[in-house]
């Protein structure tokens, strides 16, 4: 049995299928057994330990949305009385942009322990967040990592600056992400957000760059998610949005680079050069209907990310792989795996741990047991195909982060989930009656309007 030593077992999960890595795929038939917050050991568990029954279950790494907007979690179902978008530029100026102007602290709060309840019981088990709330900007990072430190989930934050709301809610936004990387925080880690290069002048673009440098951590920033971005980057004198970023110094092997879609192969070429980290959200994406990412049919340095369209995690990778076969018949099944152990090494490089997304000794007990009646055996042969056609996050029946059983038997251990939703459900209430006084965005960027 591989284990680690000087370390005292404190629960075994036994008898269950154990993935103990999505890329490439390795799949043994063992308890895993846990100490403190890691794995430490794969094998048979040692007599006396605590044991949680897994017979038939399927244990696998905890997931990683690499790119979320946790801040959405209460606007499904809000409703909308102005003309329908008919481009990207409306969405964002219509509904997005109207609705983080709505935010204030309690809507914050109450939306991350909502999503981050959400995405625990879907089997993500780390959230990388890009948040907005003009209106409530200091401060608010340490609202969700606390309230997210309450749920049990590991996180990634940032807020994200922009200049669309004025200068002094840009200098805002950069004092909150530096103020929030200097804060110690057990889940929580920090990066410096960026909305998109087509909301940012050159000195707000080069200050981000500087903060980030100096705090030796990436920028979250989205890119080429519509044809505008590109359009304002060559308005603005670049050659395009990636050649705009580099010049900026945002660019870096620590970069998160959120859609990805509107970019030529030589701009693909550069990203991939750079060693950034791309995610691809193709089912936002598709609502908002804006293309493909190339990324989608590239390998390496490419995770996934739900764009605040929930935390499941299972239900993107499954649409992802079936929207980048039917472009290309050549996607295989193991699509989702490799984009999912991606965004569990990107966020391992943040927290510092190396091992996070794998099920080995040493590695962080971030772990998902999933109720899978499987027709046939899961090996490291059919895992892949198991994951597209037979896994949904309603197998979901435990959830371990950092060594606790956060999520047992399908309900949290540590929060009343008729509280969180009750409480979400007046704060929703109090949101959209103030988003019904919020007019559209009147920020225009440079270049078309597409």
């Amino acid at each position: 049995m591989a284990e680690v030593s000087g370390l005292v077992p404190s629960l075994a999960l036994c008898g269950a299928t154990v993935v103990t890595d999505l890329d490439p795929p390795e799949v043994v038939h063992a308890d895993v057994v846990l100490a403190g917050d890691r794995v430490v050991a794969v094998g048979v568990a040692p007599p006396f330990v605590p044991r949680r029954d897994c017979s038939g279950t399927l244990v696998v790494p905890g997931g990683v949305c690499a790119h979320h907007h946790l801040y959405s979690a209460l606007a499904v179902g809000m409703p909308y009385h102005l003309p329908p978008p008919t481009t990207f530029t409306e969405i964002l100026q219509r509904v997005w942009w109207r609705l983080d102007r709505a935010l204030d602290e309690d809507a914050v709060r109450a939306s991350a322990l909502r999503a981050g309840l959400d995405a625990l019981r879907a089997g993500t088990t780390t959230v990388v967040d890009h948040h907005a709330s003009p209106e409530a900007v200091d401060g608010s990072l340490d609202v969700i990592a606390e309230a997210l430190a309450q749920v049990g989930i590991r996180s990634v934050l940032c807020y994200e600056v922009t200049d669309r709301d004025g200068p002094r809610r840009a200098r805002a936004g950069l004092a909150e992400n530096r103020r929030f990387l200097t804060r110690s925080h057990t889940l929580a880690r920090g990066m410096v957000g960026a909305h998109a290069s087509f909301t940012l002048g050159d000195d707000t673009l080069g200050e981000l760059a500087d903060l980030a440098r100096g705090a030796g951590v990436g920028v979250h920033v989205h890119v080429a998610e519509g044809e505008v971005d590109q359009d304002d980057a060559r308005a603005r004198g670049s050659a395009g949005v990636v050649d705009r970023l580099e010049r900026a110094g945002v660019l870096t092997d620590r970069a998160l680079l959120a859609h990805c879609v509107h970019l030529s192969p030589p701009e693909v070429a550069r990203i991939a050069g750079s060693g950034a980290t791309v995610v691809c959200c193709p089912r936002s994406n598709m609502g908002n209907a804006v293309g493909q990412s190339p990324f989608a049919h590239v390998g390496a340095g490419v995770a996934l990310g739900t764009d605040g369209i929930g935390g499941d995690l299972i239900a993107e990778s499954q649409a992802g792989y079936l929207r980048a076969r039917e472009a290309d018949l050549g996607t295989t099944t193991a699509w989702p795996l490799a984009r999912l152990a991606e965004g569990a090494r990107f966020a391992g490089r943040v927290h510092d741990e190396p091992l996070l997304g794998i099920l080995r000794p040493g590695a962080p007990a971030d772990l998902v047991v999933l109720e899978h009646p499987a027709p046939g055996t899961v090996t490291a042969d059919t895992l892949a195909d198991h994951w597209v056609l037979g896994l949904s996050s309603a197998q979901v029946r435990d959830v371990v982060v950092a060594g606790e059983l956060v999520i047992a038997d399908r309900r949290s251990t540590r929060l009343d989930e008729a509280e969180v939703a009750a409480d979400g459900a007046r704060e929703a209430a109090r949101l959209r009656a103030r988003l019904e006084s919020v007019p559209p965005h009147p920020f225009e960027p440079r270049g078309s309007q597409s």
